[in-house]
C-alpha cells in the first residue's frame, strides 16, 4: 500500500465539517430512533472483539457504537473530525478503556500497525475522499487486523430519493452511493479481504455491516 501522505484540506472537507459541527448537539437525539438498528449492528461486530484488542474508531459521532462495544475490548479510542461531536460524546462519559479525541480519518496521527481493529460506521459514503481514509486504516492496522465498516447502502432496496432530497436541503451530502457488491469491491481495492457482510434494515437505508481483514 502507498505510504501515508498528508493531504490538503478542501472546500468540500470544510463544508462537511461545518455541517457536522452544527448538527452535533442534535445527533444523539436524532439517532435514538435507530436504536434497534445499532443494536443489531453491534450484535454482528461483538463476536470479533476480545479483551486483549486495541481498537480505533473513526467518525464515532456521539458514541452510538463506542459505549456499546468498548466494554468488550482492552482499549477503545473513539475519534471524529468534528470537535463539537466529540464534546457531545464526552458529555455521556469516558471510562478507563474508552476515550474520545478529535482526529481526521484521512490523516491520522497514529503509528503504523498500532491497532488490532478499526471501526468506521456510516461514514465512508459521506466522505469526499474515502480512499484516503482506507489508506490510513490499512496503515494503522496490524497485519491481519480487523476492519468493521457498517455503511448505508443507498442502492440496496427501494430508492429513497425523497429522503435524500430532504437531507440535502439541510446540508447533508452523500458523495458515494453503493450497493453490497460495490462496497465489497471498494474495500478489497485497498488491501482487505471481506470476511462477511450482513444487511440490517430499518434505518434511513439498509446498512451493510462490512467485516474485513487486512491483508499482509
Amino acid at each position: 500500500m502507498p505510504d501515508h501522505e498528508t493531504r490538503g484540506v478542501t472546500v468540500e472537507d470544510k463544508s462537511n465539517q461545518k455541517f457536522w459541527d452544527q448538527f452535533a448537539r442534535l445527533y444523539a437525539p436524532f439517532m435514538k430512533k435507530d436504536k434497534r438498528v445499532y443494536e443489531e449492528v453491534c450484535g454482528y461486530i461483538r463476536p470479533y472483539l476480545k479483551k486483549d484488542r486495541k481498537v480505533l474508531e473513526l467518525a464515532c459521532g456521539s458514541g452510538q457504537l463506542s459505549f456499546r462495544l468498548s466494554q468488550h475490548t482492552k482499549s477503545w479510542l473513539a475519534t471524529d473530525f468534528s470537535e463539537k461531536m466529540i464534546l457531545e460524546a464526552r458529555k455521556r462519559g469516558e471510562y478507563e478503556n474508552l476515550t474520545f479525541e478529535t482526529a481526521d480519518a484521512t490523516s491520522l496521527p497514529y503509528e503504523d500497525h498500532e491497532f488490532d481493529c478499526v471501526v468506521i460506521a456510516n461514514a465512508l459514503h459521506i466522505m469526499p475522499k474515502p480512499e484516503e481514509a482506507m489508506k490510513e486504516i490499512y496503515r494503522v492496522l496490524k497485519p491481519d487486523g480487523m476492519l468493521f465498516a457498517p455503511t448505508f447502502l443507498w442502492r440496496e432496496g427501494k430508492q429513497r430519493n425523497i429522503i435524500k432530497r430532504m437531507m440535502s436541503a439541510f446540508g447533508f451530502r452523500m458523495y458515494h452511493e453503493w450497493n453490497q457488491t460495490q462496497l465489497e469491491d471498494f474495500i478489497e481495492e485497498y488491501g482487505f479481504s471481506v470476511v462477511e457482510m450482513k444487511l440490517v434494515y430499518g434505518g434511513l437505508a439498509p446498512v451493510g455491516v462490512m467485516i474485513a481483514k487486512r491483508t499482509v
